[in-house]
């Protein structure tokens, strides 16, 4: 082992990733590798696979390890520089990253782990999602975000966003929901339970050799971004088409800071999809926007109904700068019952980075029979988890009244190679609160399939605690009641294409920052602001809240 480290050092090895096939069990030769490397390697950064995903498999333990492995220094040198001219600023504020479980680390644990940073910026666009809901007394939530280049859906139950463990990175993109499965590569660290899709403002419409219209998956980005943009994109985007059907306003991009090319737009459709495909261009354009909704909709089956939930029993928070313009529409495919869509919703996601908690999470493996169950040597896994967990957050200044814990076992049937988490309540367990536990496995097990089998025997796996430091939050802000009308709201009215109405309907325009709590909007309309348009269909209709969120629901028949 000595020779190898002096080899790393004399080849200038950055990063080095140690992962030994039962150091779950017993870190102990992986420590010692570690002192090793330290020793005679001293300028390589480590990554140990004991310290970061203390779990059986040892594939997915060593793919994770590689991975954090892989981005370690470049992740370090970013944190240092970003620390470094925040300093030089005199910002006194702790300095918190975003992670892909929805909860916030110290650049020190990020720049160590920054497996655990992946997926982060989507992360807090559910966990905004959660809080918008939240405050208007909703638990059960579908977040729908869509912004350049992807869309992307997400669950929420009970209020705790759905966290996976099955996750890739480096995958390559494919259209449709769930297709990049397989193409990556795993890493087994919590991060929320997200199904994206290549369907953005961006993405591109074309025309394969079949002559079918596609949409996506690439994506013409923001450079050279769709050809209404002016800035040299030559392929028709979901935007472009958005534009052709009146859904943007040309005048009012960004606020009105950027000049929209309709003609641009409606003659590149024409040129790359309409001419090819003998279509009409404003049907193409129709197609195209049609084409993207259904994609959407998968994505969100898959996340709902696939998954064992049922969608008309949720709310829908939709936001980034694309997604208002198509959620209602999809709320009505899945029979989704109400759509929330906040303030500023281009921006939404930087609110979840405002609204979460710092969070640690721990795991570990042993594999033991339910029935059978050795309970004192769980609640030793746990209570040693638990102690990590406080000390660590101690150290970063959480006073103990503020440190609470989550916990779940992971459980199977003898004999099966995934597992479902149970969530466990605080407190040590018995022999009758495993049972408990075990039953609750039938049950999800059974809401997940479609079958349980309470006669099988049921395995407990990996024990999981997630350790949680509460941070002041920002006041919920709400708007003020100037007396503004609904029609000094009004900036208008412009034809709108609808596939439901077959063709192009008259649509009342109404700027977003003069509504006011108490204002109720028709369908159709469109709601603009200087982030987003919120589109309002026929047949449905739009109150204002206190927070000034759009509560979008079908008019009663």
């Amino acid at each position: 082992m000595i020779e190898i480290a002096k080899q790393l050092e004399s080849e200038q090895i950055r990063s080095v990733a140690i992962c030994f096939l039962h150091s779950y069990v017993n870190p102990a030769h992986e420590e010692q590798a570690a002192e090793i490397i330290q020793k005679y390697a001293p300028s390589a950064v480590l990554s140990v696979s004991s310290r970061i995903c203390p779990e059986f498999r040892e594939y997915f333990r060593a793919s994770t390890t590689v991975v954090n492995a892989c981005v370690k220094p470049v992740v370090a040198s970013y944190l240092q520089g970003i620390e470094l001219q925040l300093k030089k600023r005199e910002t006194k504020a702790e300095l918190l990253i975003m992670q892909s479980n929805g909860g916030v680390l110290t650049f020190e644990q990020s720049a160590e782990r920054p497996v655990f940073m992946v997926e982060s910026g989507p992360a807090a666009g559910v966990i905004a999602a959660n809080f918008v809901a939240g405050n208007l007394g909703f638990t059960d939530v579908v977040s729908f975000d869509m912004g350049g280049t992807t869309a992307k859906a997400g669950l929420i139950l009970d209020g705790r966003p759905k966290i996976t463990k099955e996750y890739e990175v480096g995958a390559e993109a494919r259209p449709g929901a769930g297709q990049s499965r397989g193409s990556g590569y795993p890493i087994r660290t919590p991060v929320i339970d997200l199904v994206e899709i290549g369907a953005g403002g961006g993405s591109i419409a074309w025309v394969d050799p079949g002559e079918v219209l596609r949409v996506g998956p690439r994506s013409a980005g923001a450079d050279p971004g769709p050809i209404c943009y002016r800035v040299g994109g030559k392929e028709p985007t979901i935007t472009d088409a958005n534009l052709v059907l009146g859904r943007i306003n040309p005048r009012y991009f960004l606020g009105g800071e950027m000049d929209l090319d309709l003609e641009g737009a409606t003659a590149g459709i024409r040129k790359r999809c309409a001419e090819p495909l003998g279509l009409d261009t404003i049907a193409t354009a129709n197609g195209i926007v049609e084409i993207a909704n259904t994609a959407m909709v998968n994505a969100l089956r898959l996340t709902t109904v696939r998954r064992g939930y049922d969608p008309r029993t949720l709310v829908m928070v939709a936001f980034g700068g694309a997604g208002p313009l198509h959620a209602n529409r999809l709320c009505a495919e899945m029979q989704i019952p109400k759509l929330i869509v906040p303030l500023s919703p281009g921006t939404a996601s930087a609110l979840g980075l405002l609204t979460t908690d710092v969070k640690h999470e721990f795991s570990r493996t042993r594999i033991m029979r339910g029935d059978l169950a050795d309970v004192e040597m769980i609640n030793q896994i746990f209570d040693s988890m638990e102690k990590q967990g406080e000390t660590r957050l101690k150290r970063e200044g959480i006073p103990p009244e503020r440190i609470s814990f989550l916990r779940e076992i992971e459980m199977r049937y003898k004999g099966q190679s995934s597992e479902l988490a149970v969530t466990c309540e605080p407190g040590k367990l018995n022999p009758e609160v495993l049972a408990q536990l075990c039953s609750k496995f039938h049950a999800e097990y059974e809401r997940a399939y479609g079958r349980g089998y309470p006669a099988e025997i049921v395995e407990l796996v990996n024990y999981r605690m997630t350790a949680v430091g509460a941070i002041p939050h920002p006041p919920v802000r709400t708007i003020s009641d100037s007396s503004l009308t609904l029609d000094q709201a009004k900036k208008g009215a412009r034809p709108v294409f609808f596939s439901e109405s077959g063709g192009f309907t008259a649509t009342n325009v109404y700027d977003r920052y003069r509504l006011e709590p108490g204002h109720h909007i028709q369908g159709p309309a469109v709601v603009e602001e200087m982030d987003s348009n919120t589109l309002i269909h026929p047949d449905f209709q739009a109150d204002v809240d206190t927070f000034g969120n759009l509560l979008i629901t079908p008019i009663a028949s």
